[in-house]
């Protein structure tokens, strides 16, 4: 029987088992052709003067297709990202926005904005039982990526920050925060960990609960905690994180400087707390922020003491390979992925319920996980391998000069 003659007939039973083969079969075909064509070598073959990447193992991905979920296994690339053509990237999160605008429309809550959306996407006639059965199924894949275990390896970099959103709730519209945690392991990957939605209020201690469910995820092998002076945080870090480090952002801290003194100062003291971070190393930051803190003693005393009490917190970095140091002295790369956040959930404005938000955001941060993952890495993995070698040298060092 011919091939076409087999299709036709797999088709015309249902044989689902067939077709996903047939399909899965076909996808890493592709795939594994667009690699072979990105690196310039097959699959087993080596070329040792080749001055293109090289491949790196391979990752597992679900696909949902009319024929079913397949499941995948993306190849993946040392340097540079490869991302397959037959996939859609951010479809996830698209399907999760549209979830959440139909629940809004059916729910009779959804602004001006969101009628225009929903009529721009042509959606009419939703039923409340077609909506629930899409959330339902949102719902179950977010919960899947939120309780996912972390313990595959050490995640040396945790980085904390939160966004704000509002929702629905009770009869009126609240603010919300949506608390984020993303660390980078010992690969040198980026990784989404986890998020945990709070009432505003209730920010304070929301943190300690979320973290203490990411260390029963599997979280561990944490060296340093990035993150701003929220006193919640703070606290719950050094509570639940015992062990590491804590790592002041840079930016929060020169913002909570600045509004320290006049308006016609700010510009001064962002210069001098930018100096104290430029330093070349740990002894030049420490006399640099002594002497910036000796001269605006006398006109800025408000300034002085915030630098002398942050010292040891807001140099925490220095005790980490000097190649990491830009990128783990401020949440700037948490930051970003919070104006992602705030760019795609803006369409909505007014979230009906907690659960859209979860769904929404959740979907947003599933697909930034996946993008960090098939994208180039934040770290090389020999140099987070320095991690341990820097922390235990400074460890030693002062045994070494009493006994000197």
């Amino acid at each position: 029987m011919s091939v076409l003659e087999s299709v036709r007939k797999a088709i015309e039973e249902g044989d689902g088992d067939f077709l996903r083969e047939t399909v899965h079969l076909l996808a890493q075909g592709v795939m594994e052709a667009e690699v072979t064509e990105l690196t310039g070598v097959p699959k087993g073959e080596r070329a040792p003067d080749r001055r293109l990447t090289s491949r790196n193992g391979y990752r597992d991905r679900r696909w949902d297709t009319r024929v079913g979920t397949i499941d995948l296994a993306i190849p993946r690339v040392r340097d540079g990202n490869y991302f397959p053509s037959l996939l859609e990237p951010r479809r996830r999160a698209e399907r999760a926005l549209l979830a959440v605008v139909q629940e809004a429309y059916v729910l009779g809550v959804s602004t001006r904005r969101v009628d225009d959306l929903v009529a721009s996407l042509g959606i009419s006639g939703i039923s409340r039982s077609e909506v629930s059965r899409i959330c339902a199924a949102l719902d179950a894949e977010v919960e899947t990526f939120r309780r996912r275990p972390l313990t595959e390896g050490a995640y040396p970099y945790v980085f904390f920050d939160a966004t704000y959103l509002k929702v629905r709730e009770g009869g009126r519209v609240v603010s919300m925060a949506a608390l984020v945690a993303t660390g980078v392991a010992m690969t040198g990957e980026r990784r989404v960990l986890g998020i945990e939605l709070a009432a505003g209020n209730d920010e304070g201690s929301a943190w300690p609960s979320f973290i203490r469910s990411l260390v029963g995820r599997g979280l561990h092998g944490v060296r340093l905690v990035i993150s701003d002076d929220h006193a919640g945080l703070v606290k719950a870090i050094r509570e639940q994180l015992l062990g590491s480090g804590w790592q002041r952002c840079r930016v929060h801290f020169s913002r909570n400087a600045q509004d320290l003194v006049p308006r016609s100062a700010r510009s001064m003291i962002a210069s001098a707390v930018r100096a104290v971070f430029e330093q070349p190393d740990e002894a030049a930051a420490h006399d640099q922020l002594g002497h910036i803190a000796e001269g605006l003693q006398a006109k800025f005393p408000a300034v002085a003491r915030l630098l002398l009490d942050a010292e040891p917190d807001i140099l925490a970095h220095f005790a980490f390979p000097e190649t990491h140091r830009r990128q783990i002295r401020s949440t700037n790369p948490l930051e970003r992925l919070n104006k992602e956040i705030k760019r795609r959930t803006g369409v909505v404005g007014i979230f009906p319920n907690r659960a859209s938000v979860i769904r929404l955001v959740g979907m947003i941060l599933a697909e930034q996980d996946d993008e960090w993952q098939d994208g180039r890495r934040y770290f090389r993995p020999e140099s987070m391998a320095l991690i341990d070698a820097v922390v235990e040298h400074k460890e030693v060092e002062p045994a070494l000069l009493m006994a000197s």
